[in-house]
């Protein structure tokens, strides 16, 4: 892929400002730009970014609905009645599930627990799942990671006599469901100060505030924080703020005392040896969990969540790596065809929607996820179940693909979803002028810098700068997410010392050891896939790397550079 490299710049004041936090916390100044960069400008905000406390919680009563909801679930505990916790079946659905489940578990025993089968029911609140629930004598519905577009279902529940609390963090409709309570920071009428909230988050804030009302400690509600990381991790939402406090602290228990479901999988993803960080949820703890709902049911990943025997928590763990194993044969066979139709023809669009009726339903959000890794477009990936085309779609930095679906809305039977990712479904006969209606929507809103992969580097260093003491104070900048990007540096001029080479299976990738022409240290790097720069690193020519320090994960306390894009020094 090529890149095109921008690099972040501060105003003459804010650089100033910058250096001058950075020597009241006694870091670099390279630091102290990167937290300006992030709106942390003063020493106070900085300490609360580095040591995030759980103290600093906003106050769960501050939700729209929220007193409305305890209320609900207090009446019903007092009454006993059945309650039923039903969610989506992604990874943040199924830890939602999971964390209200074992939470209220200590408090009654007439708990069940709902993930609707993702293709006889789709997405969200079914009707199957409501006469589930009528059937099995519930009363009351807790709605985790779905819900707020419900209106007809949440209608049906309540003429059998069933209540409603929906916790859900997606766009609302123009209607609201006539539930007992709704807690979404993005209601119009909501005054939470933090929008962006995991759908597990909605959940975690709805125990924390049902704890506070029954004066149970909040140190009860600390076990649970594990599951809030996976979520914010694997549903790429905003790491700051109310998501900062809950995945710096959720990383701190899945890597001290995760729950035993949470350990299995850990297990059976091989990082039992190791501190866990976003990025290992993100590409095997999440996929895994993931898989469950894409290839069979999302409930067997929220059975092994909240199961008890380590045992059982195995065998669990196994089959659900053996579904993802199925997923990834999947993947890969309609990831290919995929490409081969976008290629087949010249494609003056700025979007790619693309259907076939026999792609597995279960796999099109990933496929529409490597398109836009692939073509950097917008991509909308379709298939065909029980007579309507139903899909996926992904978007690339910066763009509202959730605005760009809700233009098309009169031609859906249903959509919802973020910015970044959504689903919906249609007609089969209303594709073709979806995909008209898209394209043009994409073509005519999306901007030039949008249409190319970028590489946004925070900071020019030399190696010099790069010491072990740097790169102390820069983990503290984790965890990494949206809105706090693992930096991105650059160091221009550099030579190879010598020694590097390719390796890999296949010869694909490049070991470094590389110096600049401001110091004689001598830094390791990799970099994958990229074996078609070795020529020219080994001419002994300057060139100017764009990286992220790492950690080398097979000799603890070495750096490394880990090599995203390579250009010769005097290319612009």
């Amino acid at each position: 892929m090529t890149y095109k490299w921008t690099f972040e710049e501060l105003s003459q004041d804010k650089l100033q400002n910058a250096t001058e936090l950075a020597k009241q916390l006694g870091i670099s100044p390279i630091l102290g730009k990167l937290l300006m960069e992030r709106g942390v400008e003063t020493p106070e905000a900085a300490r609360k970014f580095f040591r995030p406390q759980l103290t600093d919680l906003l106050d769960p009563f501050l939700l729209c609905d929220m007193d409305k909801a305890v209320a609900r679930l207090n009446i019903a505990l007092g009454r006993k009645e059945r309650i039923l916790i039903y969610g989506d079946y992604d990874v943040d659905g199924c830890t939602a599930v999971a964390l209200v489940y074992k939470f209220l578990q200590q408090f009654s025993s007439n708990l069940d627990y709902y993930i609707p089968d993702r293709n006889e029911e789709g997405y969200g609140v079914s009707y199957k799942g409501v006469d589930y629930a009528c059937e099995t004598g519930v009363k009351l519905i807790i709605v985790l990671d779905c819900g707020i577009k419900a209106v007809d279902e949440v209608a049906y529940a309540k003429e059998r006599g069933i209540d409603f609390i929906i916790c859900d963090h997606h766009v609302p409709g123009d209607t609201l469901p006539p539930a007992e309570a709704i807690l979404n920071a993005k209601r119009l009428d909501d005054t939470f100060p933090y929008k962006d909230l995991s759908g597990c988050g909605v959940g975690f804030k709805f125990m924390q505030a049902f704890a506070k009302d029954n004066g149970i400690e909040f140190s009860t509600l600390i076990p649970l924080l594990d599951l809030c990381a996976i979520s914010i991790a694997s549903d790429i939402v905003p790491i700051m703020g109310e998501n900062r406090i809950l995945a710096y602290h959720g990383l701190r228990q899945l890597n001290s005392n995760p729950s035993i479901g949470v350990k299995a999988i850990i297990d059976v993803c091989g990082l039992g040896d190791r501190d866990i960080t976003m990025n290992d949820i993100i590409f095997k703890i999440g996929p895994r969990l993931n898989a469950s709902g894409r290839m069979q049911n999302g409930k067997e990943a929220v059975s092994l969540l909240v199961e008890r025997n380590p045992k059982a928590a195995r065998a669990a763990a196994h089959q659900i790596n053996h579904y993802n194993e199925q997923r990834k044969d999947l993947d890969k066979s309609m990831t290919e065809q995929a490409n081969q139709i976008v290629e087949s023809y010249q494609h003056e669009h700025k979007a790619i929607v693309i259907y076939n009726e026999t792609w597995h339903k279960g796999v099109i959000g990933i496929v529409a996820s490597r398109l836009t890794e692939i073509f950097y477009r917008p991509a909308v990936v379709l298939t065909c179940t029980d007579n309507m085309a139903t899909g996926s779609a992904r978007s690339v930095s910066g763009f509202d693909v959730y605005k760009a679906i809700e233009s098309c809305q009169d031609l859906l039977n249903n959509f919802g979803g973020h910015t970044y990712a959504a689903g919906l479904s249609m007609p089969v006969e209303n594709v073709a002028e979806f995909k008209r209606r898209f394209e043009a929507y994409v073509d005519e809103h999306i901007l030039p810098e949008q249409t190319s992969a970028v590489l946004n580097v925070n900071a020019v260093v030399t190696f010099r700068e790069i010491t072990p003491r740097f790169f102390s104070d820069l983990k503290k900048f984790n965890p990494f997410g949206p809105e706090n990007e693992k930096p991105i540096f650059c160091t221009q001029h550099v030579y190879d010392y010598g020694t590097s080479r390719v390796v890999g299976r296949h010869q694909e990738h490049i070991k470094l050891e590389l110096v600049d022409n401001k110091s004689s240290n001598v830094m390791n790097g990799i970099a994958f896939g990229q074996s078609s720069q070795a020529r020219y690193i080994k001419s002994k020519q300057s060139f100017d790397i764009v990286y992220t320090i790492e950690e080398n994960s097979h000799k603890r306390g070495e750096l490394q550079l880990q090599i995203e894009d390579i250009r010769p020094s005097d290319e612009e």
